[in-house]
């Protein structure tokens, strides 16, 4: 897999994975991966940062205790560098060394993209690696649709499960972007949804616990088909836009039914 070799910068650095997030577990184990993916620039040159690492791990650590029994491990992706920088999608691609990194360390098992802001847009890119199942995107940061550049490609998402999360008064992210992603995303690959919390800006903070929660719905039912709660079942169903704009209610996960 050579395209997935590491990568570095001029001044050394590389992609790493560190010590998995809230379980512990021998390799032997492990029966699926969740690789966080934090928020980065556009542009940048710096390295990445410690902040947007820390603000991933609450969402680790809530995936490691809901996928105790399954053998589940989460990790946060530390990039190289905070900047995508263009044509060289440099998070995008040590998103693709991660999950690589994840097989050598784990062997076959079922991997998910979880990112947010920038680093959703990373998951999205690099959702091709044969190990990924599933992708969760959270507050997904996309380029303007420009008819002069080739539009954000969708046919790496075929054969996996696909969530889009995405606050209404995001001033970061354009929610109405991500929403335009996940029709086209919608038409190469069915099992595609998206859904929107109402009044949340970019953190997705007002409504933390209930998007930790969609997201262990998601990320458990994708990886070892778990049964999933109704919402996300419809949401999975539904023609565009139902399915692309489902609303998250408050108190999602504190005592939803499951089918």
């Amino acid at each position: 897999m050579a395209q997935y070799a590491l990568v570095g910068t001029a001044d050394g650095r590389r992609p790493r994975l560190g010590r998995p997030v809230g379980v512990s577990r021998s390799a032997a184990g492990v029966g699926g991966v969740a690789l966080l993916l934090p928020d980065g620039e556009p542009v940048s040159g710096r390295r990445a940062s410690a902040r947007a690492h820390a603000a991933a791990l609450p969402l680790g650590r809530e995936l490691a205790r809901a996928g105790r029994a399954e053998g589940l491990v989460a990790q946060v992706v530390r990039y190289r560098g905070r900047g995508w920088n263009g044509a060289d999608a440099e998070l995008a691609a040590d998103a693709s060394w991660a999950v690589a990194e994840a097989v050598r360390r784990y062997g076959d098992v079922p991997v998910c993209l979880i990112g947010h802001g920038m680093g959703a847009r990373a998951a999205l890119r690099a959702a091709g690696h044969p190990a990924v199942g599933a992708v969760l995107a959270l507050a997904p940061w996309l380029p303007e649709e420009d008819v002069a550049a080739e539009p954000e490609p969708v046919r790496q998402l075929v054969g996996r499960r696909v969530l889009l999360v995405h606050g209404t008064n995001d001033s970061r992210t354009d929610p109405e972007l991500s929403f335009r992603y996940a029709v086209r995303a919608k038409k190469a690959n069915r099992d595609t949804c998206r859904f929107e919390v109402h009044a949340d800006g970019h953190g997705l903070r007002q409504y933390a616990d209930e998007v930790r929660a969609l997201a262990a719905d998601f990320v458990l039912g994708a990886l070892f088909a778990r049964p999933v709660t109704r919402p996300l079942t419809d949401a999975m169903a539904a023609p565009p836009p139902i399915g692309l704009r489902m609303p998250l209610a408050a108190g999602f996960g504190s005592g939803a039914r499951r089918r």
